[in-house]
């Protein structure tokens, strides 16, 4: 499968690194029941082989740094109280997974010290097999599940009624482009529970926090966003600064699931139970006004490398995106008008059967 494009490296300004401050609170809001699930339904004795010490952690969509080294380290103080009852000291093995085009120097050269835990890099899309058979105890992913594997083919046709000219997104689009995308999340998650299914030991988690909607839903406030930067994008085609066919082949290939659409994906697989799921709030105060301009960053730390690739031209991104912090004021009411809750995110924690 055709992968997406990774966030910026690097420590600069525009990178991830700097701008991911969104995706850890998302974490946060999760953490406590994080740490219930995995001490009420984990049993290092069980899932771990006879004679083995050694736990072995993934973080599937690690980025660069520094979300995943909280969620690492949180994980791991879960199990080490855990731990008080094995007979053994356990010794742990984080797997760091994220595409080849990753930045792991930046990841690498961030990791701290001193930690408790050795590491390694996992290169390759988790939308396939990346460990050995029953090898991994527990699997995390966050913010990376959104991410599809590929463009649904069906919007790459001109003659298709999927076909989405002059947007970048489902969000307002036809039923036809949201179906083309709902479809396209349901093949990934297929290909991505059978692989966890095999490579998860009996007993083992797996740990899912996404944007997500309830069910019936299908706006999300980072589809919002990205509507936003197909208005900007379209002001650019009208100035006669962007050929219109730009536009229209250029599909952010982001999805937000319900529940439903989850829950569907893991019984249609069967591998695992599920322990928790729901929808939450990744915003800590649900009152506190949205700061616009940190936005505007955030997403271009997401996005700046699919629409780079897909416009050829850094000058092209720079135009956008200085456009994008001039027309702040068009994503705060896009945002605001929408009608919906702004944070919302699909939780999921699975257990091997």
């Amino acid at each position: 499968m055709a992968q997406s494009s990774t966030m910026i490296g690097g420590d600069g300004i525009y990178s991830y690194k700097k701008n991911s401050t969104l995706q850890r609170d998302g974490f946060e809001a999760a953490k406590k029941v994080i740490n219930e699930a995995i001490s009420k339904n984990l049993d290092i004795e069980k899932v771990l082989s006879e004679g083995s010490t050694t736990f072995a952690i993934a973080d599937l969509g690690c980025s660069v740094g520094p979300n995943t080294f909280l969620a690492m380290q949180t994980i791991i103080e879960t199990l080490l109280q855990l731990q008080q009852h094995h007979h053994s000291h356990l010794e742990f093995l984080v797997f760091f997974n994220d595409q080849t085009s990753n930045d792991f120097n930046t990841l690498f050269a961030s990791l701290p010290q001193p930690r408790s835990y050795f590491a390694a890099a996992v290169p390759g899309s988790f939308y396939g097999r990346l460990f050995p058979s029953s090898s991994v105890h527990v699997a995390f992913s966050s913010s990376s599940l959104h991410w599809l594997s590929r463009v649904p083919p069906a919007l790459q046709l001109r003659d298709s009624p999927a076909w989405n000219p002059g947007r970048i997104h489902y969000t307002g689009a036809s039923d036809a482009v949201a179906k083309a995308y709902a479809d396209q999340f349901e093949e990934d998650m297929e290909v991505f529970l059978k692989a966890r299914g095999e490579e998860i030991v009996g007993g083992g988690m797996v740990i899912i926090i996404m944007p997500g909607v309830p069910d019936g839903l299908l706006t999300h406030d980072v589809g919002i966003a990205i509507t936003f930067l197909g208005c900007i994008l379209m002001d650019m085609v009208k100035e006669g600064v962007l050929k219109q066919d730009k536009v229209d082949t250029l599909n952010i290939p982001h999805v937000y699931p319900s529940m439903k659409q989850m829950r569907r994906a893991v019984e249609k697989n069967g591998c695992f139970e599920i322990v928790e799921m729901e929808i939450r709030n990744a915003r800590s105060n649900l009152d506190a006004p949205i700061d616009i301009e940190s936005a505007v960053m955030h997403l271009r730390a997401l996005a700046e490398a699919s629409v780079a690739n897909h416009l050829g031209s850094h000058e092209l991104v720079e135009e956008l995106f200085n456009r994008a912090l001039h027309r702040k004021a068009l994503f705060s009411q896009m945002l605001y008008s929408a009608g919906i809750q702004i944070g919302s995110q699909l939780f999921a924690i699975l257990k091997r059967k």
